[in-house]
């Protein structure tokens, strides 16, 4: 294998085999994002390469554990693979089609050991980007507690404290938190992605402001 070539103590690359998982971690989110964006272009040659970037992050990720003795590639690739056919009993099941789709989450969860809402809360990435990771940490509440209403009293509160002259710091991160969640709440009232409104936003804004400081 090439990483193993590329990490091997004594005659692999002086970058490579120094590597461990955190001096990479950014790494492995920028390939991501980078492959989404190849996805949005529309690129199938572009896309291409993307995702051969983030398989080498995984493959590189891989290869550390199978040094430590921890997991193999092999292991990573079975354990998809056992997981995707888990998860979908309605084909795999022993009466295929008695089972539908909508079961994911509960099989999910049961496999996760998942039982309490704290369980469910605990389980979402930190890493998300916090629009993201609201969003679902809302809809995972909602499936324990049912839908709860924007809370329109809170937002105004906020930005009313936000409005202040010098504001103390602390506070205002707090009340601009607050007024951000409840704002995840409204956008996913309204059937909207809220982490996708604001990446289209920023794109209009990029678009509309590119060629200001080439006006006279």
């Amino acid at each position: 294998m090439i990483l193993q070539i590329l990490r091997d103590p004594q005659n692999g690359c002086p970058w490579d085999k120094v590597q461990t998982h955190m001096s990479i971690r950014m790494n492995f989110l920028e390939e991501a994002y980078e492959a989404v964006d190849a996805l949005d272009a529309g690129d199938p040659e572009l896309l291409c390469e993307e995702l051969g970037d983030v398989l080498m992050q995984v493959a590189f990720h891989a290869e550390m554990e199978q040094e430590t003795g921890n997991f193999t590639w092999q292991d990573v690739c079975d354990g998809v693979c056992r997981k995707l056919i888990y998860r979908h009993p309605h084909i795999f099941g022993a009466t295929p089609g008695t089972e539908g789709i909508n079961d994911w989450d509960s099989l999910k969860n049961k496999e996760k050991g998942r039982v309490t809402l704290a369980d469910e809360l605990n389980s979402v990435p930190r890493a998300m980007p916090a629009l993201m990771r609201a969003a679902k940490l809302q809809k995972r509440a909602d499936r324990c507690l049912g839908s709860q209403p924007v809370d329109c009293n809170t937002m105004e509160a906020a930005i009313r404290q936000l409005s202040v002259p010098d504001p103390d710091p602390r506070d205002a991160e707090q009340a601009l938190g607050r007024l951000l969640f409840e704002t995840v709440r409204l956008a996913r009232a309204a059937g909207l992605d809220p982490e996708q409104a604001l990446e289209r936003y920023n794109l209009q804004f990029v678009q509309e402001h590119c060629g200001l400081d080439n006006t006279d």
